[in-house]
């Protein structure tokens, strides 16, 4: 399959020329008479562009940089697989055993991981950011935190299960010509040893959550599908673990506490107090914020 995954050069370049245009078209000094209403309109969706192309290229450049050495990465694998029997877990081996005999099953598989990671996203946030505009800024500030978040363990390498053929596992993508690893022109790709945690996973995820939370239509559902859709395929290709997926749901969870937290902060610093002038009395001290229980 060929590589269509932008480098973080290429990435990082494009969001550069985006924040650019943003900037230029909102200083731009127009004629009264041309009326743009439609600037803040595209000074957003620039900004927003350049702001997530941007997250993709360090993403893309994060598991070159890891802070130790590789050379345990498959130690760290066979941890992973091993503790996970030990905890009764079910074989990831196993789930792929049932699909091997179907090639067309491992074809859709392969292509289905290497293409909706991003189209369900990207989906997701040209939805929101067309049809619920109020819900926007959430959504986009929770992929941030997740993927940032998940880059930060990316930095220990460790290798997905389809390196360790001893297990039982079998590089499928390889062996049916559709990996997505290599070949990307002018750059790196995404580095194959950063399997834990697993943003296929936290992203599908993201994406059935703020589908169901957002939309009133029945067809919200079928973002949950996708999700439990996307683990399955991240399993029987053989590219993450049980647990690359339980981490990154727990760091979607740390990702939704934060703005929760942050949002409750906000409000308690925005509440007028008790007898200040904004609620018609004299001037009150002001008592530190989160004193009133």
């Amino acid at each position: 399959m060929q590589n269509l995954t932008l480098s973080w050069q290429s990435a990082g370049g494009t969001s550069a020329v985006l924040f650019a245009a943003s900037y230029a078209v909102r200083r731009t000094a127009w004629r009264p008479e041309w009326r743009p209403e439609w600037r803040p309109a595209v000074v957003s969706v620039l900004r927003e562009a350049g702001t997530l192309l941007a997250l993709f290229a360090l993403w893309q450049l994060a598991g070159h940089l890891s802070v130790m050495s590789t050379d345990h990465a498959l130690d760290r694998a066979e941890w992973i697989h091993r503790t996970e029997r030990q905890l009764g877990l079910p074989d990831e081996a196993s789930w792929q055993r049932a699909v091997l005999p179907h090639p067309w099953l491992v074809r859709a598989a392969n292509y289905y991981y290497a293409v909706m990671h991003f189209g369900a996203m990207i989906g997701l946030l040209l939805w929101v950011f067309l049809r619920h505009r109020r819900r926007y800024a959430w959504v986009r500030t929770t992929v941030v935190l997740v993927t940032a978040a998940c880059l930060l363990v990316q930095f220990i390498p460790v290798a997905p299960p389809r390196m360790l053929p001893e297990n039982g596992f079998v590089d499928v993508a390889v062996q049916y010509g559709q990996s997505v690893y290599g070949g990307a022109v002018g750059g790196l790709v995404a580095d194959e040893l950063s399997a834990m945690p697993s943003v296929h996973v936290a992203w599908c995820v993201l994406v059935a959550v703020a589908a169901v939370r957002i939309s009133g239509s029945r067809w919200r559902w079928l973002a949950v599908l996708h999700a439990a859709v996307t683990v399955a395929v991240v399993v029987v290709t053989a590219n993450h673990f049980w647990a690359d997926g339980i981490v990154a749901v727990a760091l979607l969870l740390l990702a939704y506490a934060a703005q929760w937290g942050g949002s409750a902060l906000l409000r308690a610093r925005r509440r007028p107090v008790a007898g200040s002038e904004d609620a018609g009395g004299p001037v009150a001290a002001r008592e530190p914020v989160g004193s009133q229980g």
